[in-house]
């Protein structure tokens, strides 16, 4: 991974696309964001589903922008550290997840799965889609399979 732009403290365009600087962990940053995500969601209005599926589409297309801007700044397509689309994906994946920390964790779990291994078509997605969008969209996706499965998961337990 390439190193952490010093910009990511000193820019706030940098900073939020770097998860709040969560994504400047020498290690592992995908995961680091996630866990910021993780302690956002804990702050989102998340009985009231209309305004948190607003406030999901509106960090979307902020994340399309901020990820776009940040990767051209620092000139590395998807650099490892730019982790606002965790913090997306992470908060799909818990779109009316029912209450409490098992599935918190649950969710994180599942999300980091499918961010990590990548099925089809997130993978195809990640190769062939570039700029902002092309950051956050396999993220996005691995939210949608992440939100599938613990809604599934959910109903049979």
């Amino acid at each position: 991974m390439a190193s952490t732009p010093r910009s990511v403290w000193h820019n706030p365009v940098h900073f939020l696309a770097f998860g709040l600087g969560s994504g400047a962990a020498p290690r592992a940053p995908g995961t680091f964001g996630t866990v910021a995500a993780v302690v956002i969601y804990l702050l989102l209005p998340v009985s009231n589903p209309l305004l948190y599926s607003a406030i999901l589409l509106l960090s979307f297309a902020v994340g399309v922008w901020l990820c776009g801007k940040t990767a051209r700044d620092i000139g590395v397509h998807d650099h490892g550290g730019i982790v606002w689309d965790e913090f997306v994906g992470y908060w799909l994946t818990m779109l009316m997840a029912p209450p409490g920390w098992f599935w918190i964790v649950v969710g994180f779990l599942l999300f980091r799965f499918f961010d990590i291994i990548k099925p089809w078509p997130i993978r195809w997605l990640d190769r062939h889609v570039h700029g902002g969008l092309g950051i956050m969209i396999d993220d996005v996706l691995a939210g949608l399979f992440a939100l599938v499965c613990l809604q599934l998961l959910a109903a049979v337990i």
